[in-house]
């Protein structure tokens, strides 16, 4: 695996998706972050819970698959130069340069780590402002006592053009209905 990418997109994908990388794993492998390299780069992370992926564009040489610290590869990231950065993966390291700086990461056992799920194919579109707004909303009612997680989170409901949030503690309820642009499969 070799490619060359532009410093800010790199730091950009990489914060995005350390930050569902679980601060107390269950296996060593969730510390990681999984640099694919095809036709783009794709980076992802998981918790299990949640996963993350970023895509970005880069100038590659050789593909491959490889699993790093996640945690590392974030503040060896935000320390290099605003230069193209090389990714080249070497035995059990990736050595990673930029102008002068140079930096070695482990390696991780990619046979570990999990499968992520496929990201469903789009079946409409609402405008973002919207949504986050409309959660916002709901969101003040969901419970915060962890002994009844399924309080703790807002209830997402599709049916044909019509979108509802609801959250409650038991003692609250909010409510939200959208109107949204779907697709027919």
């Amino acid at each position: 695996m070799k490619f060359v990418v532009e410093r800010d997109n790199l730091v950009e994908a990489v914060n995005w998706v350390s930050k569902s990388i679980s601060s107390r794993p269950i296996t060593t492998a969730l510390l990681g972050i999984v640099i694919d390299v095809s036709d783009e780069i794709t980076l992802s992370g998981s918790d299990l819970e949640t996963s993350t992926k970023a895509s970005l564009k880069a100038d590659i040489s050789q593909t491959g698959k490889v699993l790093v610290p996640g945690k590392l590869l974030a503040e060896i990231c935000r320390s290099l130069p605003a230069k193209p950065i090389t990714f080249n993966l070497d035995a059990s390291r990736v050595l990673v340069t930029a102008g002068s700086a140079k930096f070695t990461l482990p390696t991780l056992p990619l046979i570990e780590y999990p499968n992520l799920p496929q990201i469903p194919a789009v079946t409409g579109n609402l405008k973002s402002d919207l949504f986050t707004t409309a959660v916002n909303q709901v969101a003040v009612a969901a419970g915060k006592d962890d002994s009844l997680p399924t309080l703790t989170g807002v209830f997402v409901e599709i049916n044909k053009n019509q979108i509802t949030l609801a959250a409650t503690d038991r003692y609250r309820l909010a409510v939200r209905e959208l109107t949204w642009s779907a697709t027919r499969i």
